[in-house]
């Protein structure tokens, strides 16, 4: 998977379309008021002094530039100053999307705001920031657990060989006995750690807090699923040249994050925490602003963010303190 993703010829090694032009849909390519409600969030703990205003804001992931952009246009329309105060940075560590977040940012802001670049969170020094990212946790390469057998790919064919005891030990830990588990959260836990003394994450994923004993991996290409032990997929046509993915385990990433020095703030439905960072005040606000043609295409699209049937319970919000 690691290959698949982010090998020399990856799929996320050069910049992928999102939205209908891509081979997916994310919450930030359906709506800028999904940004602009966890800037409210962000507020919100600035407000409660839980936050600081010399803080950073942070995006890991962040794509084309959508989410920081439009959480950094909120938070300039109800309190300018933070422009001024705070700082602004991205981690991507693929230089060609660095490059068109860089000039989507500037289409956006030209010299107004300056944003910072890093290749790894690891880099990042700072008394406090503010870190958000959207369907990063899925991107996580995984192991194939069956029956204490992991997969192993060999000329795009998939075997099957006997798992290693820590991976054994993990499994029987978590009563699994079919399906992914994650490779890399507590190293990414502990790479934010250390050089921030004080965070807040907050990271949206399609998943659950329990393991489902089945697999979840699948590919998306030009907007069609497909399971990865699909008998009609032919990998060797599919490597690279698609997404690939899985269903989160957040109980596998709060213990990651916990093992690290983190608490878990939160955890709900897309739905129950975009309402309650205010996304309906945002709306109805955005109401009196523009005309009702605008308005009720706002409107369609926040049903696809919160709607249960679409993404409002698939996907869930995580929030983790240290």
């Amino acid at each position: 998977m690691q290959a698949w993703l982010y090998g020399e010829e990856g799929y996320y090694k050069k910049f992928k379309a999102i939205g209908r032009g891509g081979d997916f849909y994310t919450a930030v390519s359906t709506s800028a008021f999904f940004g602009a409600s966890i800037a409210n969030h962000f507020l919100k703990l600035l407000e409660e002094g839980v936050a600081d205003r010399q803080g950073w804001l942070i995006e890991i992931g962040a794509h084309q530039g959508y989410l920081i952009s439009d959480m950094i246009q909120w938070l300039y329309s109800c309190d300018p100053a933070l422009i001024e105060t705070l700082q602004f940075g991205i981690v991507e560590r693929q230089p060609e999307v660095q490059e068109a977040q860089k000039v989507y940012l500037h289409q956006r802001f030209g010299d107004a705001v300056k944003v910072h670049f890093f290749n790894d969170i690891s880099e990042v020094e700072a008394a406090y920031a503010f870190i958000v990212a959207n369907e990063i946790l899925d991107a996580f390469p995984c192991e194939l657990y069956k029956d204490e057998k992991i997969a192993i790919v060999d000329d795009h064919h998939i075997t099957w060989q006997e798992a290693p005891q820590d991976i054994v030990a993990f499994a029987q830990k978590h009563w699994l006995r079919t399906g992914e588990i994650a490779v890399g959260y507590e190293a990414f836990a502990e790479a934010m750690a250390a050089g921030i003394e004080k965070l807040d994450f907050v990271t949206f994923d399609y998943g659950e807090k329990y393991v489902r004993n089945d697999f979840s991996i699948r590919i998306y290409r030009e907007h069609e699923t497909l399971p990865l032990f699909d008998e009609t997929l032919v990998l060797s046509e599919a490597y690279q040249k698609a997404d690939i993915t899985y269903d989160v385990n957040f109980a596998q990433v709060m213990a990651s994050f916990e093992s690290a020095g983190f608490e878990t703030v939160g955890y709900e439905t897309q739905a129950r925490a975009l309402v309650r960072f205010g996304l309906i005040d945002i709306l109805e606000q955005y109401a009196k602003t523009t005309n009702e043609i605008n308005y009720l295409r706002e409107v369609d699209r926040i049903k696809t963010l919160i709607s249960p049937t679409v993404m409002g319970d698939r996907f869930k919000m995580l929030h983790l303190r240290k």
